[in-house]
């Protein structure tokens, strides 16, 4: 496992993934309304705090779990 900006390796300690639990805790429609979310917060702030290409790259990474697209699977 690699450590990167957009999904950190504390996220990954113990048996599942933060992303995970929170997926596992929502309904189907509760987690579209979590990931929309997450896309408008990074939407909001692209360019306004530190670096704006990682809050576009994060803002892409929700963007490819809503449309179905695990971005952590790279066999897609």
């Amino acid at each position: 496992m690699t450590n990167d900006a957009i999904n950190p390796l504390h996220y990954k300690t113990g048996d599942i993934e933060c992303i995970d639990a929170i997926q596992a805790q929502l309904s189907p429609a509760e987690w579209r309304g979590y990931l929309r979310g997450q896309i408008a917060k990074y939407n909001w702030r692209l360019g306004l705090k530190d670096s704006a290409e990682q809050d576009a790259n994060k803002l892409l990474w929700y963007a490819m779990m809503l449309a179905g697209k695990d971005p952590r699977d790279t066999n897609r």
